[in-house]
């Protein structure tokens, strides 16, 4: 059965749109940026409660914090690597030290991108974010989570970032799946070692999956799309159970999901760990699939990840 692909950046724009449907207080502020991250979508449908900032990023989020000040509920609409790069002091500062309920919306996360190139694919910033007080951090893994996200966080009273990517991805989730923030969803059970996704790399997983059932081992799959507040429940209880884990993230491993996860597992229960992920280097240009063969996004560097948590286990 070939799986329909979708962009997540097209589940923002449509979460948009149905947010701002149920709540004439949404306002949207974009950063000439605004069709490739999908916000086009609201401009279109609610022409006066769009701002067009231009490439001035710093001053979107000062805009955002005057209207959440007024009772709105703005969204900003960028690329995840500019509006983190750039405007790092007012979403510390003037949004999350005041708890202001701003949304920012970071596209173009992860190395698929492809050939708009290093400049461009953000590797940092969920490691950055996590690290202030009092934001909630989700990566989405399709086009139904992201959407589902952006409607929770319109709803959400505080800062919110939610981070989303610009190639199609296989629709793996449907209008029908749960979407908790700060919880796991189980999609397969297994007592050998924990797989845990967060982002559009899900599908690899899942082919990991299949491949270490071939090779007779039960791997469990976690897909978490929430990196702030994380699910501690979920990896206790995969710590204790199949005693190795796995994280899968299309982002630095260091500080960002695998580590928050790390985090968890060593004050909890101590088990061998893996991490997937970009390996402290810059990204590239090329096509997706062949920078994630690349930078070892595949379902083998996962299944070679689980083998060698699983002997590390074995040997303890």
């Amino acid at each position: 059965m070939t799986l329909q692909v979708k962009p997540t950046r097209d589940g923002y724009g449509d979460g948009l749109v149905e947010a701002g449907q149920r709540d004439e207080r949404i306002v949207v502020l974009g950063a000439d940026l605004t069709g490739s991250t999908r916000a086009d979508r609201f401009a279109t449908r609610f022409p006066e409660r769009f701002v067009e900032c231009g490439i001035a990023e710093q001053n979107a989020l000062n805009i955002a914090s005057g209207l959440a000040l007024a009772g709105k509920i703005p969204f900003v609409s960028t690329y995840a690597v500019f509006v983190v790069g750039r405007a790092l002091d007012q979403i510390r500062t003037t949004v999350c030290y005041s708890q202001l309920n701003v949304k920012i919306a970071g596209a173009h996360g992860g190395i698929s991108v492809g050939a708009d190139g290093a400049t461009h694919q953000a590797l940092e910033d969920v490691a950055t974010l996590r690290a202030i007080p009092g934001i909630t951090v989700i990566v989405p893994c399709d086009y139904y989570e992201t959407r589902k996200a952006i409607v929770w966080a319109a709803e959400h009273e505080g800062p919110v970032y939610v981070r989303f990517g610009r190639e199609p991805v296989p629709v793996l989730t449907d209008e029908t799946t749960p979407f908790v923030v700060g919880k796991a969803q189980l999609l397969q059970d297994g007592t050998d070692v924990t797989i845990i996704n967060n982002g559009p790399v899900l599908k690899e997983c899942l082919d990991a999956v299949a491949l270490l059932q071939e090779q007779g081992i039960a791997a469990r799959l976690l897909n978490m799309p929430t990196v702030k507040p994380i699910d501690r429940e979920a990896i206790i209880r995969a710590a204790r159970e199949t005693g190795a884990i796995v994280t899968v993230e299309e982002h630095q491993v260091m500080g960002g999901f695998g580590s928050a996860v790390a985090e968890v597992v060593v004050q909890e229960a101590p088990v061998p760990m893996r991490f997937i992920g970009i390996q402290d280097r810059f990204g590239e240009s090329g096509e997706p699939e062949e920078l994630f063969a690349a930078f070892g996004l595949k379902a083998q560097n996962i299944v070679a990840a689980a083998c060698e948590a699983i002997a590390a286990k074995k040997a303890c």
